[in-house]
């Protein structure tokens, strides 16, 4: 653990904390640490602090080499492996995890889909960089759809003999010929599916299913920014698809986000601010004060994590810069407010 972060949440005693980091004795940087933490911070900033510099929100690339070689091992979310378990998990065999996906999209069995969805979803999150894009490939070559099938079916459709237009009043012949094309056309929108989309509809269903597609989804678009495969463009084109239809603002709830929420929701908050840097826990807290609202769009599938967040200013006057927004400390009574300023909106997903 380093110590910078500590410094820049807890101004004022930065010579303390340096002075303590260059000590040989870790215990003692430890003890002084919290130490002068918990003096000058409440509980809440200091589940904040920890939580934010101990792990990880999501699977994230190094940018200093390729983007294939460097994909990073993401932690599970929820309870199914806590951050000291993955360090100590070895590498998943990429072949074990291929196979629960194959089961995953091939097995129609309830209590078996559900079993290899768990297996699948938690194997990804420890396969090496290399085998995870191996596994993306493989999900985007072998589980597309069949095109040989396809052609077979256009060549069906293109034999059949047009209906008149008058096909309501004509004989048992032309009611015929409508069934066969009704049927070929239910066939062939069958075949235009891929395989892989079995897959997205049953994680989409699964617990924890819509925020592991989202991850995924994340690491496609990584690889395509280091290959170009159609493919697996065409993989990324129908999740991207499912995801918007399974994000739409129907399906979405309205929170607003106080002090009062969840350390780990509030950890989200600072990581995810995209447009004016949350730099600690005084600006986060001001932010969530008197004056300020702080409002975010939730999916019930992923509990607990914004999918977009705005932050909203009560003020007086309308600002004339950002800077009036951001420090004005103290604010002025909600009730003296005239104006309504949104200054951030961030997301925190993959569009």
């Amino acid at each position: 653990m380093t110590w910078d972060v500590a410094v820049l949440v807890l101004p004022g005693i930065s010579s303390c904390l340096m002075a303590a980091a260059k000590s040989k004795s870790w215990k003692r940087q430890f003890d002084l640490y919290m130490y002068v933490t918990s003096a000058v911070m409440n509980k809440k900033g200091l589940a904040i602090l920890m939580r934010t510099k101990m792990r990880p929100l999501s699977p994230t690339f190094a940018s200093s080499k390729s983007k294939l070689n460097q994909m990073q091992t993401s932690q599970l979310e929820g309870d199914k492996v806590s951050s000291q378990d993955a360090s100590l998990l070895p590498e998943r065999e990429f072949s074990q995890v291929r196979e629960s996906m194959h089961s995953a999209m091939s097995t129609n069995k309830t209590e078996i889909v559900d079993i290899a969805l768990d297996e699948f979803s938690e194997g990804y999150f420890f396969l090496s960089p290399e085998n995870r894009y191996k596994m993306l490939l493989s999900l985007a070559k072998e589980y597309d759809l069949n095109r040989t099938r396809v052609r077979e079916l256009m060549k069906q459709h293109l034999d059949l003999q047009l209906p008149s237009d008058k096909a309501e009043d004509s004989g048992h012949e032309e009611e015929g010929s409508l069934s066969a094309f009704y049927r070929i056309e239910r066939n062939l929108r069958q075949a235009l599916k891929p395989m892989y989309e079995v897959l997205f509809e049953r994680l989409n269903t699964h617990p924890g299913g819509l925020k592991f597609l989202s991850d995924i989804r994340a690491d496609i678009l990584c690889l395509l920014g280091d290959v170009n495969i159609a493919s697996l463009r065409a993989l990324d084109s129908h999740l991207k698809e499912k995801l918007i239809t399974w994000l739409s603002p129907a399906n979405l709830e309205l929170h607003n986000i106080t002090w009062d929420d969840p350390a780990s929701l509030l950890e989200k908050i600072v990581a995810y601010e995209a447009v004016h840097p949350i730099s600690n826990l005084i600006d986060l807290k001001r932010r969530l004060g008197i004056g300020r609202r702080c409002f975010g769009y939730f999916h019930p599938a992923i509990p607990g994590e914004p999918l977009i967040f705005i932050e909203v200013a009560l003020m007086k006057d309308v600002a004339a810069t950002i800077q009036e927004v951001l420090w004005d400390n103290p604010p002025i009574s909600e009730h003296e407010a005239s104006c309504a300023i949104f200054y951030s909106i961030s997301s925190t997903q993959v569009h």
